[in-house]
């Protein structure tokens, strides 16, 4: 298949609209559809990550279980110390009662609730054994996590992948149009920075949300099982970080959005004006250019500093609350030790808990920024997934080359085509029209019809649908009606690959991408010998520059082509169609790069590569075509001449005035 340079179609972002980086229409934000879509994507992921919430909750068990642990360490000590205060061979009741007789009616009650035995002190052997096994648990709690940390990365990173292959996918179904529309920097913002960002959001938060969302689950378990009333003390606080935290979320996540919108149109801003940069240089732009740049650059800088700010005010309010909470807890457990209800041990317990259950909070609230900057970009990723497809080809066709025999049923409703031999290249359009936009009419009720062979050349004025016509023949658009035939089948009812294997395109714009020169020339023939690419280059006279550079063939280009010249790329996208041997071949404007004299060697190149192949030529210098079999001549969409050279030139019409204007003698000044 010969693959096409840039494709051509209408420029609605041009001019003013263009300069300034058009961008397609916003969308209401849906925060929660979108945010369900995005989990969506895990789906496939869903057995690692069950095998992940297995670990996440053993580990999360396991930590949680410390402060508990730990608790009983510090009455073992505490009481250990009371003990030590008390009078040997004194029973703990007898202590009690004695300290109950002094008028301390509190410490006593606080002593009958300790495991005190008088005149001893503290048993450092149990203390230990506490330590150790607390010190085992939380080893075996952190490779737990760490091992489920590996799993959510797998997990991400998996889901990341099928993304941006969804999107690689999309990108190829879409029609040119979706491309005429937006501006070129913004569909690679999409593709790029808004996956990265998903990836970047889904990292840091998907391990670190599952971990605190047990943790909270976990930790309020432990206490209500310590003490019911100090949990409900806790609990207080609750309420308001959950509505401190939608407040500012919902505030925030516009911010995002707006974020992620203008990082899309300064890239294509700055995408535009580095491709155009001998341009903008050529007409003196630089100032309006940065000051596009500046106004972008200010709209970017509001808009994330808004953002941020706005969610980052969520963890300090967070953090206060949670202070609150803490001193809540210790007020009301200390007046639950004082009374006896409950041990130093397990009020000490108690407030490692609370801090257990506010840090994740927090952490979840000052996740928010992520989270909203996540899906901000997710949204606009599903924008990108969600834009409407060129039409599907029919079913169960192959990609072979033409000749034709029905099968199954086609677009709209017609017997689909199978193409089993060589294309003959007979060309029909019949009563074709076609719209850009519904309202205003291009080309109407054209027919045409094209022998095998036949060499067609097309001129006229700039949007006169010279390039629009090539369009449909390769189905970047697909007519709006009538019909295209290709040898008898309509090229609706064939698959794209199959119609384009056979028609070889070179464009005014050259298209080459990072690779040798060998490489870029058998791109449409990969099979291809080096004898045989060598071949097509000297047919096409790409050989005798190719021979001058040090490497030779194995010249590596960038990928915009820099280190050869115009002209040499232009002979290269020449040598490719010619290495390719397409049954139709499609010229536009393709000499126009190259100084006279290889123009002149390229027209008898072309005349070779032409030969027993239909031709589509679309020129505006008049002279590359006068041996052309017939000449069309378009105004708005309609054939309004056609003929050979002699003929148009004798009937002193539109082409006899356009071959005048361009070879008549230059008039002296007045």
């Amino acid at each position: 298949m010969t693959t096409p340079g840039p494709r051509r179609g209408p420029a609605p972002a041009a001019g003013a609209a263009r300069w300034m980086g058009a961008q397609p229409t916003e969308h209401s934000m849906d925060f929660r559809g979108s945010s369900r879509r995005l989990l969506a994507t895990m789906r496939p992921e869903r057995a690692l990550l069950f095998v992940g919430l297995g670990f996440a909750v053993v580990s999360v068990s396991l930590t949680v279980l410390g402060p508990k642990i730990l608790g009983h360490a510090t009455d073992l000590i505490f009481s250990g110390f009371i003990g030590k205060q008390l009078p040997a061979g004194e029973t703990k009741e007898e202590a009690v009662a004695r300290i109950r007789e002094h008028g301390d009616g509190t410490v006593a009650d606080m002593v009958a609730s300790m495991d005190v035995v008088p005149g001893e002190g503290i048993d450092f052997g149990a203390v230990g054994t506490v330590l150790l096994w607390v010190l085992g648990i939380y080893l075996v709690a952190a490779l737990l996590g760490v091992v489920q940390a590996r799993i959510y990365t797998a997990v991400v990173q998996r889901t990341v992948y099928r993304l941006r292959t969804e999107v690689e996918e999309k990108l190829a179904r879409l029609p040119l149009s979706y491309f005429d529309k937006q501006p070129r920097g913004e569909v690679l913002s999409r593709a790029t920075n808004d996956i990265d960002n998903i990836q970047q959001t889904l990292q840091q938060t998907l391990s670190q949300i599952v971990a605190s969302v047990l943790t909270i689950v976990g930790v309020l378990a432990m206490m209500f099982w310590i003490s019911p009333l100090l949990a409900v003390v806790a609990l207080v606080t609750v309420p308001v970080s959950v509505v401190v935290a939608a407040k500012v979320g919902k505030r925030a996540q516009p911010q995002f959005v707006s974020q992620w919108k203008t990082t899309g149109k300064l890239n294509a801003h700055i995408e535009e004006m580095y491709t155009g940069h001998s341009l903008v240089k050529v007409f003196g732009r630089e100032k309006e250019s940065a000051e596009i740049f500046r106004e972008q650059n200010e709209k970017l800088y509001e808009s994330s500093f808004r953002a941020q700010f706005i969610s980052g005010v969520i963890q300090p309010a967070m953090m206060f609350i949670g202070n609150v909470n803490y001193v809540l807890v210790a007020v009301v457990g200390g007046l639950r030790v004082a009374s006896g209800a409950l041990s130093i041990g397990d009020v000490q317990a108690f407030v490692q808990y609370s801090r257990q259950f506010s840090q994740p909070l927090t952490q979840v609230a000052s996740m928010a920024n992520l989270v909203q900057s996540g899906v901000a970009s997710a949204e606009r990723v599903f924008e990108l997934l969600d834009a409407e497809e060129q039409s599907p080809d029919a079913e169960g066709l192959g990609a072979e080359r033409v000749g034709a025999e029905p099968m199954g049923a086609g677009k709209g409703g017609e017997p689909a085509q199978r193409v089993t031999g060589r294309v003959s290249g007979r060309v029909d359009f019949e009563k074709v029209s076609f719209r850009y936009d519904p309202d205003k009419p291009l080309i109407e009720d054209l027919s045409l019809s094209v022998r095998p062979g036949q060499t067609v050349a097309i001129v006229g004025p700039t949007g006169a649908g010279k390039t629009t016509l090539v369009n449909l023949l390769m189905r970047f658009y697909e007519v709006t009606g009538g019909r295209i035939t290709l040898d008898g089948v309509d090229i609706a009812a064939m698959p794209r690959e199959t119609l384009r294997a056979n028609i070889g395109m070179v464009l005014q714009d050259t298209w080459l991408f990072g690779g040798t020169i060998a490489e870029n020339i058998a791109y449409g023939a990969e099979s291809a010998s080096k004898e045989k690419i060598i071949e097509a280059a000297k047919a096409t006279h790409v050989d005798r520059f190719v021979r001058t550079l040090p490497d030779g063939y194995d010249t590596v280009l960038d990928d915009e082509g820099s280190n050869v010249s115009v002209g040499e790329k232009q002979l290269i996208t020449i040598a490719r169609a010619f290495l390719a041997e397409p049954a139709i071949l499609v010229l536009d404007e393709a000499t126009s790069s190259v100084d006279t004299r290889t123009e002149v060697l390229i027209q008898h190149a072309m005349a070779s590569l032409r030969s027993g192949r239909t031709s589509f030529v679309i020129a505006h210098r008049l002279s590359t075509i006068r041996d052309a079999d017939l000449i069309l001549v378009m105004e708005s969409g309609r054939i309004v001449e056609q003929g050979d050279h002699e003929t148009l030139v004798a009937s002193g019409g539109a082409y006899a005035r356009l071959y005048e204007a361009q070879f008549a003698e230059p008039v002296a000044e007045a």
